[in-house]
């Protein structure tokens, strides 16, 4: 079996500079590096990851846990954020709380138990024992999408105010004042923000919001279908619906299909987040979307940066990006009496 006391020999280099070249390349000269390359293609030798976590106290993994890993949201995100470990050396590792705090503890400890490099989450624990247990970790963590108040870490998300702010606005000038809201559970940041706004909107364009029509879907395609059903089948209906992610805007296009009504015909639609094949189906939905593959990149650069110079003092850093508003064919002025 080849070691790395054999690469030394035949690349004529220390077994510490070969160990180096392995850890950390850029402390190598081009040619040394060039030889102990060739050495190992020769041998065919093969890093032990295991070995070489125990060794260094880290590996070259890197953690990412969501929610709902089944969201295309969530999708396209890790497919930013692998690109960018591979483009370090390392190696993703997803796991899905399906959105149960205790789960994401549990998921947390067994990350630290395999030495990760750093932690990339979506948080959905949010009190003080949930802040402790991050801190207790004491590995580079970011946080995505959701915002933990006072957990004092790096945080990357949109403008989920100003997306749901965007929907309603161009509900309102539409005509529609009855506007129903799916929103995503609460006390979670994201829902809490996309509530906000949407509330604000109506406010600025002195509309009373009408309570009953603000529901708590949870981000939840199924609870968004029956909700809707609800509130389609109601003496008053609203004119129109803003769904606060795209999976629960496809349960609330089930719901109006199935009850017979046309989209934007009978009732308006829009959502925050792309849909799948949203090109493909109609109506082509309202949207206001996030610039995911950003969010993931900047999320990615912030937590390569604290592995790189675990001793450097960084503040905690916040990044916020613009959604984009994508008009499509799914709103249209309420009905007239």
């Amino acid at each position: 079996m080849t070691t790395i006391r054999d690469i030394a020999k035949i690349a004529g280099v220390s077994i510490s500079t070969v160990s180096l070249a392995l850890n950390d390349s850029r402390r190598v000269s081009a040619k040394t590096l060039h030889k102990i390359e060739q050495a190992i293609h020769a041998t065919g030798y093969k890093v032990d990851p295991i070995a070489s976590s125990l060794k260094s106290g880290s590996s070259k993994l890197i953690g990412v846990v969501a929610g709902d890993v089944a969201n295309p949201f969530f999708g396209r995100l890790l497919n930013q954020i692998q690109s960018c470990a591979i483009e370090k050396g390392h190696l993703v590792i997803v796991s899905a709380s399906r959105g149960v705090a205790l789960h994401e503890g549990q998921i947390l400890d067994f990350l630290a138990g395999q030495r990760v490099a750093g932690i990339l989450l979506s948080p959905h624990g949010k009190d003080q024992e949930f802040i402790d247990h991050i801190n207790r970790l004491r590995m580079p963590t970011v946080l995505f999408d959701h915002k933990v108040e006072g957990l004092e870490t790096d945080f990357v998300g949109s403008d989920n105010s100003l997306a749901s702010s965007m929907l309603t606005e161009h509900l309102i000038r539409l005509g529609h004042t009855r506007i129903a809201l799916l929103a995503g559970e609460e006390g979670l940041y994201s829902a809490d923000m996309r509530t906000e706004g949407f509330r604000a909107t109506m406010q600025s364009a002195g509309i009373d919001v009408d309570e009953s029509l603000v529901v708590d879907a949870k981000y939840d395609g199924d609870l968004a279908y029956a909700e809707t059903m609800r509130l389609l089948t109601r003496a008053q209906p609203p004119s129109a619906i803003v769904a606060a992610n795209n999976v629960m805007a496809l349960g609330a296009l089930q719901a109006i299909q199935n009850l017979g009504f046309k989209c934007p015909e009978d009732i308006s639609l829009t959502c925050i987040d792309d849909v799948p094949w949203s090109d493909v189906i109609q109506p082509k939905l309202t949207m206001a979307v996030q610039p995911i593959e950003e969010i993931g990149k900047i999320a990615s650069d912030m937590l390569f940066e604290r592995i790189a110079s675990p001793s450097r003092m960084i503040e905690p850093r916040t990044a916020i990006t613009t959604p984009k508003l994508i008009i499509g064919n799914s709103c249209s002025p309420p009905k007239t009496p």
